[in-house]
This record gives C-alpha cells, structure tokens and sequence, in this order.
C-alpha cells in the first residue's frame, strides 16, 4: 500500500496536475492508495469529485473559501472510508484543516489523520499563538485516536522543521518561523506519543527538503525546507518500507511550492 500528502496550493489551479501525477504513479507499477491534499482553496460544493472518479478514486473533502481545505483520495478498488470526521475534536476553529478517516486493511483497520498546520506567521503573533493552541488540540486528538486505532497515519503539511538538517539556513533562520523551539517541541511530542518519522526511519540524501520558495529561484538553488511530514504509529513501524519525496512535481510549469511525500506499507 502507497501513502502520499501534498500541500497543492489550489486544486483549482493544480487538479490537472495532481490527475498527471497519479496516472504516472499507476503507470510506474506503484499506485497511490490514498492521497492526503492540503491549501484546497475551494468550497466542498466545488470539489472535482467527478474527475477523481473517473480516474478511479473517490474523495472525502472539507474545504472552504479562497484558503485552507484538505481532503482523502483513495482508489475506488479499496473499501471506502469510513467514520470520517472534520476539524479537531472539541477545538472550535472556522479554517478547515482536519479530516480523518479509517480505511479498513487485510491488517485491520487503519486511521488516517490528514491535517494543514497553521503557519503561523511568526514568533510572537496571535497567529503562532493559534498555532501552538491548535497543535495541543491536535495532540489530544491524536492521542485519543491512538487509544482506539493502534494503526495510524498522521500526515500533511506541518509547517515545521523538525531538525537542523530540515532547513537550507537552520543558523541564519534559527528561532524564525518553521524553526522556533516551540514548534519543534510541539513536533517531539507528537512523537512522544509513540510516532514515528517514517522519512527518517532510513536514510537520505543530505539537503531533503519538501517546499521551496517561489522567490529568489528557491527550488533551483535547493533553498529549501522538509516541512511535510508523515508519522506512523509504533504499531505500523514494522510495515514501512519506504518514505520518499517526490521533487519531479516541483518542476512542473506553475507547480505548488511543496512536493509530494510517499510512504510504502508492507502487507496492507
């Protein structure tokens, strides 16, 4: 089984492009299973549910207005998802950020936590400070959901670098935004709840990085940052085979700022 997420910074503008990408995996041998997408930027009455499903998957969406928006794609061979809840669990919040689902497996079923971190603009802001309130929401949550899916996913656009190594300038950008002890912090106990970084369960070639500026020719200098992320539960550790970035989509023509992150489960 093949997991993705991808921040697409407008399906509107990008759907194309992520309906390219599928085919291409399929036609690699490799299909994605499910897709988690990020920054929909479209209401759920203009979600293209009609060219998902001619390309063979089915999606569960929430989106909203001009910003924000996630959603699951998954193929239509699969079971549907199912229990499929929105936003953050007694967390009130007006941005659609959240959508979780389960996906029943010949291993049993398999939650699936898809969330768009708050950015959080920078140090300081009412803007982080909804941040660090939303991410202990979103611990809670998580941790609810570990006491009853011991196989879990939680993947997306966590707007964090977890490391030195995750950014092209940790010295210069140090205690910026995507960089500040808090928010590393906030990442080290979601882990602290028995997830695992699927992209550092093995090793990678030095300078990985997920989003790329449009300025300044980010992404030609690798002038980047590995701000998507894909945790898995202690539970699931044992079937991860692989945890790839995809850059070929950066290189696109008008392509998102982030890349696609796939990760490989064995006998799912």
């Amino acid at each position: 089984m093949k997991l993705a997420t991808w921040n697409v910074n407008s399906l509107g503008v990008r759907l194309p492009q992520v309906l390219d990408w599928l085919a291409a995996q399929a036609a690699g041998g490799a299909p994605i299973d499910v897709l988690a997408l990020q920054e929909l930027k479209l209401t759920d009455d203009k979600f293209p549910h009609a060219e998902f499903e001619a390309a063979g998957y089915r999606a569960e969406a929430y989106g909203q207005k001009t910003y924000n928006g996630v959603a699951l794609i998954s193929r239509l061979s699969l079971p549907a998802l199912r229990d499929v809840t929105r936003n953050i669990t007694g967390f009130e919040d007006e941005q659609a950020r959240v959508i979780v689902a389960t996906l029943d497996t010949p291993q049993g079923p398999l939650r699936i936590v898809n969330g768009y971190f708050v950015n959080g603009q920078e140090p300081g802001s009412e803007k982080f400070a909804y941040k660090m309130r939303w991410m202990d929401a979103l611990r809670a949550q998580v941790q609810a959901e570990l006491a009853t899916h011991a196989r879990l996913v939680l993947l997306g656009d966590y707007n964090i670098t977890p490391d030195d190594r995750d950014s092209y300038d940790p010295e210069g950008l140090r205690e910026t935004i995507h960089h500040t002890t808090q928010e590393r912090e906030q990442f080290k106990a979601l882990l602290a709840l028995g997830l695992h970084d699927a992209y550092r369960m093995f090793e990678q070639p030095e300078k990985s990085y997920s989003w790329w500026d449009y300025r300044m020719l980010g992404f030609q200098k690798n002038r980047g940052l590995r701000i998507d992320h894909i945790l898995v539960s202690e539970a699931l550790k044992p079937a991860v085979q692989g945890c790839t970035i995809d850059r070929l989509p950066r290189k696109n023509k008008q392509p998102s700022d982030h890349a696609p992150v796939l990760l490989e489960l064995q006998g799912f």
